[in-house]
């Protein structure tokens, strides 16, 4: 079974978006590991009503943190020790989205990072990446950090719209592909997330 972890090159990057149209495509499990702030309308709350199968399963956090902070300073003000050993895969026998928080390197306490917990899952990465001045830094340096750490890479996904400039220069630099694009989009509902997941095609990719 895949187990896809999403991460992004920043903090509301559109991981969640992402998120779901993968959870749609391939009717897969979905788990949020580490909840910061917004707990009445959490990540994992956004993400079911924006599935349509009846497959998908969403798993509970394993800490749902009240502030809405980097996670090691979130844990701190709630007097709760987050430990990288307390971090289980739920048990399912299907595919399984994991989203994270912020990007690769956003602390979970004093000593590890979303990084380190990417590896202590074993899961492969799909990209979240926008098209902003700063974001090829942003994106490559993500990226150099994945390899570095023998992170197994699914490619990347672009949110928002196109600079075809920066696309190629990342896509040739980091030889890695753009797996699709989100649009700009007025909304986000049921059927924009179907309309993505309808066009996905991760065959040949893992």
């Amino acid at each position: 079974m895949k187990r896809i972890f999403i991460t992004g090159i920043g903090t509301n990057i559109g991981k969640t978006v992402v998120s779901a149209i993968v959870t749609e495509y391939l009717n897969a499990d979905y788990w949020k590991p580490i909840q910061s702030g917004d707990l009445m309308d959490s990540d994992t709350m956004k993400v079911k009503t924006l599935i349509s199968n009846n497959k998908s399963v969403f798993h509970p956090e394993k800490y749902r943190l009240s502030q809405p902070l980097s996670p090691h300073a979130a844990a701190k003000r709630d007097g709760v020790a987050i430990k990288l050993e307390d971090f289980i895969l739920p048990e399912t026998e299907n595919h399984l989205v994991i989203e994270g928080a912020g990007g690769l390197m956003v602390p979970l306490n004093n000593e590890i990072l979303i990084a380190d917990l990417i590896q202590h899952l074993n899961a492969s990465v799909l990209l979240v990446s926008q098209n902003y001045l700063g974001s090829i830094n942003h994106t490559l340096l993500t990226i150099q950090e994945l390899k570095r750490r023998n992170i197994t890479i699914i490619g990347i996904v672009i949110n928002g719209e196109s600079t075809p400039e920066t696309e190629a220069f990342v896509m040739q630099y980091s030889n890695l592909p753009i797996i699709f694009r989100v649009e700009n989009e007025s909304s986000i509902d049921q059927n924009t997330v179907l309309k993505y997941a309808e066009k996905l095609n991760f065959d040949g990719i893992f």
